[in-house]
């Protein structure tokens, strides 16, 4: 949509965009704190409150902003960096929720002054060659007049967040305050974005875009009133969202993984929502069965109460924003609302984004009951995820390509779980470091092959690249037997390997089972065929037929003893959060390789 276009439909001019006007915002801040429904969440929000007024307000200093330029490593700074963001949120929410108490607005003001001194809104690890990290440029007063400034996730976030907190407080916070947030909010995202040529995450088809162009259009809604410029910025900023939705597939999958989908499309439906209200309904950015799609992928990806289908760089155990699952659930009616008990705590969100915060107060619907997950088998044909709830059991596997949004090395990769206890799993995201974007990406254990289900054929794991995918051959759901045959041949380098056909049948009755039948086709007979599974750290015991997995549930894994040899390895790594799990490797080598040659594996689920 052109500028023109959209600057016809600013219906609604100097007014706020969450509430019809002062009179409204101070009842329903007043009313909440009444309601029931209301009081887990703010009864956090309080007990965080009370915990950051005895914490001192750190500073982010110059040698913990030099960290990552030194040793790669992100998590001193935005430690720090993060904290500063929760007491902003906090003490925000308090200083509406309790305007008699003067202490709250005190720390708002000061942690507001506090962010608006920072050298950048950006993390550093987001800086690498940007003109806030050069060292080598002439100061003089043109080059400062010229000077650029970089936008990524968290400067946009910086900026939306100070623009709302602003339209809430305006009642109440100091006037110079309100000056220097608007200044800053303007100086460092709204005119760079602006004046500056096309950022790199305009045009991508990830969550950067819909997070940074997001923030960037609501943060213009709240504060600029003149209808030229506005109408400029949107128009960049619809384009962007055009992009971030091309990301998807028309199955509506997030392939970054479920917390990305909470995130990306989170920042998609604040924005949405925000200039739907200012243009009157006229531009309606939900008014899309991909954007449906896309809203239905959270029902699709739990798997057991709290746990997710964590392919990708996705962590396991998830909870949910309620208020934004209320929200969809008024635009669109087959949306399932989630439990009350997986809704995510105050405290959970360790980067303390203010829009989700705020929304699961403001957007929560006290009127909506929220069911257990239903068991359903889902094949997202187009990404190729085949998800299958039969509660107490779940089975999840996946085809795709090895250059996916926060790709890990996984066709033909699965999970197995019964009672939400996982005993073949996947890792998961890792910690994020400078290593971790980079051309060594794929020696990280939970990134490459190795790290999957997967096997390794003549001591090659699979490669990287789009060129390296699936070809499902065979889908069958059915009430009794789901199965799911693809071939993954194209997913490993190896010239000789003609078709590796993987079969996946999934038998859901009383008694469910797992039977797993790779096919190995070579023009030539292989060096080594090793079937290589990922186990958490589980108590097993052998017998003729194979081995048992036992924690508190069991699976029985029956192989063929004069086929295949079983060697089980233990292995660390450093999960997300930078905690050390442990794991085992259960590989099963096979003891003469052929041109033709078939694997079978039985899962029984005990």
């Amino acid at each position: 949509m052109k500028s023109d276009q959209i600057k016809k439909l600013m219906y609604r001019k100097n007014v706020s965009l969450l509430f019809s006007n002062q009179e409204e915002q101070d009842i329903w801040f007043h009313s909440i704190k009444h309601k029931n429904s209301y009081q887990p969440l703010l009864e956090e929000i309080r007990a965080e409150a009370e915990r950051l007024l005895r914490e001192p307000d750190k500073e982010l200093s110059f040698s913990n902003f030099t960290i990552f330029r030194e040793t790669g490593s992100r998590l001193e700074y935005e430690k720090v960096y993060f904290a500063k963001r929760r007491r902003l949120n906090t003490f925000a929410l308090m200083a509406l929720l309790e305007p008699n108490h003067p202490i709250y607005l005190e720390q708002l003001e000061n942690t507001i002054w506090s962010i608006c001194n920072e050298y950048s809104w950006c993390l550093p690890a987001h800086l690498k060659n940007s003109p806030e990290m050069a060292t080598d440029m002439d100061v003089s007063l043109q080059s400062i007049q010229e000077s650029s400034y970089s936008i990524d996730l968290f400067a946009a976030e910086t900026a939306f967040t100070l623009s709302e907190i602003l339209t809430l407080t305006k009642k109440i916070l100091d006037p110079l305050i309100q000056r220097r947030m608007q200044e800053e909010v303007y100086r460092r995202v709204l005119l760079p974005f602006f004046n500056q040529p096309q950022f790199g995450w305009e045009t991508s088809t990830h969550n950067w875009a819909s997070v940074c162009a997001g923030s960037i259009g609501s943060a213009a809604l709240h504060l600029i009133e003149d209808k030229e410029i506005l109408s400029v910025i949107l128009e960049r900023v619809l384009s962007s969202m055009g992009y971030y939705l091309k990301g998807f597939n028309d199955d509506g999958a997030c392939m970054e993984g479920y917390g990305y989908w909470q995130y990306g499309f989170g920042f998609y439906v604040y924005f949405a929502d925000l200039l739907q209200k200012k243009t009157a309904g006229e531009i309606d950015l939900f008014h899309s069965e991909k954007v449906h799609q896309i809203a239905l992928f959270q029902q699709k990806c739990f798997i057991h109460k709290n746990q997710v289908v964590n392919f990708s760089d996705s962590n396991q155990q998830a909870t949910v924003f309620l208020g934004l699952s209320h929200y969809l659930k008024k635009i669109y009616q087959d949306i399932e609302v989630p439990e009350k008990g997986l809704r995510a705590p105050y405290t959970e969100d360790h980067c303390s984004r203010w829009a989700p915060a705020f929304r699961n107060l403001l957007w929560f619907n006290e009127q909506v009951e929220g069911k257990p997950w239903h068991d359903k088998t889902y094949f997202l044909s187009d990404s190729q995820w085949f998800i299958s709830r039969n509660d107490p059991y779940v089975f999840a596997c996946k085809g795709g390509h090895n250059d996916e949004p926060h790709n890990h090395n996984d066709i033909g990769h699965f999970i197995l779980q019964k009672n939400g206890e996982t005993f073949f799993k996947d890792l998961g995201s890792g910690l994020y470091s400078d290593a971790y974007f980079s051309e060594d990406r794929y020696t990280i254990f939970c990134n490459g092959s190795q790290g999957h289900s997967v096997p390794i054929i003549n001591n090659q794991f699979q490669a990287e690249g789009v060129s390296h995918n699936a070809t499902i051959t065979d889908v069958s759901i059915e009430q009794d037997i789901d199965t799911l045959e693809m071939n993954i041949a194209n997913a490993y380098n190896i010239a000789s390997l003609e078709t590796l056909s993987r079969r996946f049948t999934w038998i859901k009755n009383k008694k469910p089972e797992l039977i797993l039948t790779d096919t190995f086709q070579f023009s030539e007979n292989p060096e080594s065929i090793v079937e290589r599974f990922i186990t958490p750290v589980l108590q097993i015991t052998e017998d003729q037929e194979g081995v048992i997995l036992e924690g508190n549930q069991k699976v029985k894994l029956k192989f063929d003893r004069n086929q295949l040899n079983l060697v089980i390895g233990e292995k660390e790594f450093l999960n997300h959060f930078g905690e050390t799990e442990e794991l085992f490797i259960l590989d099963f080598t096979v003891k003469k390789p052929e041109n033709t040659c078939c694997v079978e594996l039985v899962f029984q689920l005990l």
